[in-house]
């Protein structure tokens, strides 16, 4: 039988963590605000940690300094969501989840970052520290470049700097800085016009050249960085992330990243990061990912035979080191009445254990026009997924 439940939609959220919680009583710390001047405020550690994949958040929640930039600046919803989470999972490597408490960045703010995602020409009477860290748009002689010399010599590499801050307890009952973790964003594609209001072109960016361009701009972030009294003693993680283009449908993500131990200025050695998303179904599969795609083929071939009314099927593969950790479905229909929709989510949670891996993480989300119908929730330890059908 599989598990099947009726559930108010909000409820779902919490269902879904795949973990009991334990209710222990919260510990309430003290955290420096300023060491400069000695000033502490009341922070809460909470008891509750859905599992070794997440960091505890302290409570209250503090916003980033530099909120809301992410959205202006990124090309898309998935990289938005990608270019955080993956900091986070860089992060892990350096900052275990188990000592250290999670906090969003509150070093940058919202000026500093956009001074340095500007061109290191735009503003010149600024301090160096606060110059733009992008390549200036003139030429030798001083003058102006034109749109296309500017595509091919002077793109903007530089896209968004996202900043994350981990904690650890001291033994006087307190919260300190631990660890800062900065994400580099990083354009694939530059685009342009050639007039205002004009049509829109596009120059991409080479990858070594995305990933040269990477590593100066984070050598000098890190020499920034250290400049600051509150950030000369800790460890220092730098992430460089590849942005996908501004129509695609799956997120970008790291490819690199650096540490800088505590108390150096400098970079260590670089280490690879070999991360990826793809979409499913291909045509023409590496053979990487044939496997996948031929279990995906079949699954959209069942539901292609149960139910003719739907508009597509589409699956997006999370790799890492080549191997499949994730699979995504989105499965939007056409039909609305409720015992179609029990009827075909039945269905669907058969087809899950026959025709998809066993040993990946999968999700299934059903759609209507009416919003989310239906998810289907099946973790690599379970032989059967978790139904959930929504109850507005």
């Amino acid at each position: 039988m599989n598990r099947f439940r009726w559930i108010p939609a909000m409820v779902v959220v919490a269902m879904l963590t795949g973990c009991v919680p334990s209710f222990k009583e919260d510990t309430e710390v003290l955290q420096d605000t300023d060491e400069t001047e000695a000033e502490v405020e009341t922070t809460i550690i909470p008891s509750m940690q859905l599992n070794d994949n997440y960091y505890k958040t302290l409570v209250p929640y503090k916003e980033s300094a530099s909120r809301g930039l992410v959205v202006s600046n990124i090309n898309t919803k998935y990289d938005i969501k990608e270019v955080e989470e993956g900091l986070m999972r860089l992060s892990q490597n350096v900052f275990d989840t188990e000592n250290y408490f999670f906090q969003e960045g509150q070093y940058l703010d919202s000026d500093t970052i956009s001074n340095w995602l500007a061109r290191s020409n735009q503003n010149p009477d600024e301090p160096e520290e606060l110059r733009g860290l992008n390549p200036a748009d003139v030429n030798k002689s001083g003058e102006k470049m034109d749109p296309e010399t500017r595509a091919k010599e002077a793109p903007i590499y530089l896209a968004h700097i996202v900043e994350q801050n981990y904690l650890v307890k001291t033994d006087d009952n307190k919260v300190k800085l631990g660890g800062i973790s900065i994400g580099l964003a990083l354009n694939s594609i530059y685009y342009y016009q050639k007039e205002q209001y004009g049509d829109t072109f596009e120059e991409k960016i080479p990858d070594a050249e995305i990933e040269q361009k990477g590593k100066e701009i984070a050598k000098e972030v890190i020499s920034r960085l250290r400049q600051r009294p509150e950030l000369k003693d800790v460890p220092i993680v730098i992430g460089l992330f590849k942005q996908q283009a501004n129509n695609a449908i799956i997120p970008g993500s790291y490819f690199a990243y650096n540490v800088s131990e505590k108390g150096q200025s400098d970079l260590g050695e670089w280490q690879d990061v070999n991360e990826a998303y793809v979409t499913f179904p291909m045509s023409s599969p590496e053979a990487v990912y044939r496997e996948v795609n031929e279990s995906f083929q079949n699954f959209k071939h069942e539901v292609d035979e149960y139910f003719s009314n739907y508009t597509s099927v589409i699956g997006r593969g999370f790799y890492q080191n080549n191997t499949l950790t994730k699979l995504s479905i989105e499965v939007p229909i056409q039909f609305y009445g409720t015992t179609e929709i029990i009827g075909f989510t039945q269905y669907l949670s058969g087809i899950i254990v026959q025709q998809l891996p066993k040993d990946v993480d999968i999700e299934v989300s059903i759609t209507s026009i009416n919003g989310p119908e239906a998810l289907l929730i099946k973790e690599r330890s379970d032989k059967e997924p978790f139904v959930h059908i929504y109850d507005y």
